[in-house]
């Protein structure tokens, strides 16, 4: 590893410090160095704050040395005003010379207008150090800008025979397959993601409450079809508590500050039409925990990204069957306590 790719290593390092709470904004991390020392460090921690390069520039004790230093950034400078002014004038203001970027920004208020910018401003730019790499740290900002959709998560678990409920329920409503050290990692990727959805019969049968009370962090926007308007106004995703998104075929009900009902038509495919209702609330990643009819839907229209599957040490015997992947490769394997939690990736 050369000295450009150590120091924008140490910037997607820092900047995974804000997994999970820098929404809309991508995670960015920076490093300032002069005569090969760290003399500055920051990362975006929250929309509306600092972002990556200010908070570095502010980290620096000795202001006079950012005329000769360089500084790393995992993501190209922002240009445009937002929240926030443009990183690239600040570098500019503060006369730093040499700026080393990971890659470039897909967003179109920035996409090489800051680096541009830049070298205009007679700046030396690198750009493209560790760029797979960088890319991989956006994966749901890349998506959702490249792609027009937010990155998608498959979630399941299954019993050791390959069925992800049994036929019939008794009084344990949800019925666990894995153990709790499993449950505790799923809310610690609620936490990391921005929205989670379940289809009408899983909130029907579980009444989820699909928050990270086992973690801490954010709770994701649910996301919850009812074409019929059947699930219960008592039950836990109705209960205005978490910012809701309920999918139906109707406008009966009304919204609330929590609680939005999107429309959309349930005899045409729907996969595509609840991407659209996510990529037009600005939601960047969503988890699909089910049922097996949903996470199946996504499978078979090929919209998923990533796919998260635990078996657990019990079996059924019958039951409804765990949804089937196409076009995947496995990435990892690894056991959580007793079970055991496999993560695919899509070919496509």
């Amino acid at each position: 590893m050369n000295t450009n790719e150590k120091y924008i290593q140490r910037c997607i390092d820092l900047a995974q410090n804000g997994l999970g709470t820098t929404y809309p904004n991508p995670m960015v991390g920076s490093v300032i160095v002069c005569n090969n020392q760290i003399i500055g460090e920051g990362w975006h921690k929250k929309a509306g704050e600092g972002h990556a390069e200010v908070n570095a520039v502010a980290s620096v004790k000795d202001k006079s040395l950012l005329s000769q230093a360089t500084i790393y950034v995992s993501l190209e400078p922002c240009s445009h005003f937002g929240k926030t002014p443009p990183c690239c004038d600040l570098i500019i203001a503060n006369k730093i010379p040499n700026v080393v970027i990971g890659t470039v920004d897909p967003n179109s208020q920035v996409a090489g207008s800051g680096i541009k910018r830049l070298i205009e401003a007679g700046i030396n730019v690198t750009v493209g150090v560790l760029e797979t790499e960088c890319n991989e740290l956006n994966k749901r900002f890349f998506t959702f800008h490249q792609k027009k959709r937010p990155y998608i998560i498959l979630k399941w678990a299954e019993t050791q025979d390959g069925f992800i409920a049994p036929l019939e329920r008794d009084e344990q409503k949800p019925v666990w397959i894995t153990s709790n050290r499993s449950r505790q990692l799923v809310h610690k990727w609620r936490t990391e993601e921005q929205a989670i959805l379940v289809g009408t019969q899983t909130a029907i049968d579980d009444n989820p409450k699909l928050d990270a009370r086992d973690w801490k962090g954010n709770n994701p926007i649910r996301i919850v079809l009812d074409r019929k308007n059947r699930i219960p106004n008592d039950h836990n995703l109705l209960d205005n508590s978490i910012k809701t998104i309920v999918i139906c075929d109707s406008d009966t009900k009304q919204n609330t500050e929590n609680c939005i009902f999107e429309r959309i038509d349930f005899e045409k495919e729907i996969t595509t039409q609840i991407i659209a209702v996510l990529y037009r609330n600005q939601i960047q990643s969503v988890i699909i925990e089910g049922g097996r009819q949903t996470i199946q839907s996504f499978i078979d229209n090929n919209l998923w990204d990533e796919a998260l599957v635990f078996k657990g040490q019990s079996t059924f015997t019958k039951g409804i069957t765990a949804p089937r992947l196409n076009k995947h490769t496995l990435l990892d394997r690894k056991n959580i306590g007793q079970d055991e939690l496999k993560t695919y990736k899509n070919h496509d």
